[in-house]
């Protein structure tokens, strides 16, 4: 028997959410596709190369707005194809927690 009424929703902690992916768009669009990508939340570039390859990382506090960032840079005009290359995710208090060096610092 559980001690809580029915109907009240159990709070998940808060959680964020991390994922790297290669963009590669049509090298004449990468002006706009870089820009269109910088305009979502929680979206950096860390490299791109001539040829429309790009190097992308996203920050997201659940896995539906996740899949949503990712879903709008797969349907960005000029984006040919995109690949997930890392996605992490964990509580905000885990990412928060100091860990120590190999000295024990």
């Amino acid at each position: 028997m559980s001690a809580l009424p029915p109907n009240v929703p159990l709070s998940a902690p808060p959680e964020l959410h991390i994922a790297s992916l290669v963009v590669h768009a049509l090298p004449h669009r990468l002006p706009d596709v870089r820009a269109a990508i910088l305009a979502i939340a929680g979206s950096d570039i860390h490299g791109a190369s001539d040829t429309g390859k790009l190097v992308v990382t996203l920050e997201a506090p659940t896995t539906d707005d996740m899949m949503a960032r990712i879903s709008e840079i797969q349907r960005l005009e000029g984006v040919l194809a995109s690949a997930l290359v890392y996605q992490h995710a964990d509580t905000l208090a885990a990412m928060n927690e100091e860990i120590g060096d190999v000295h024990g610092s």
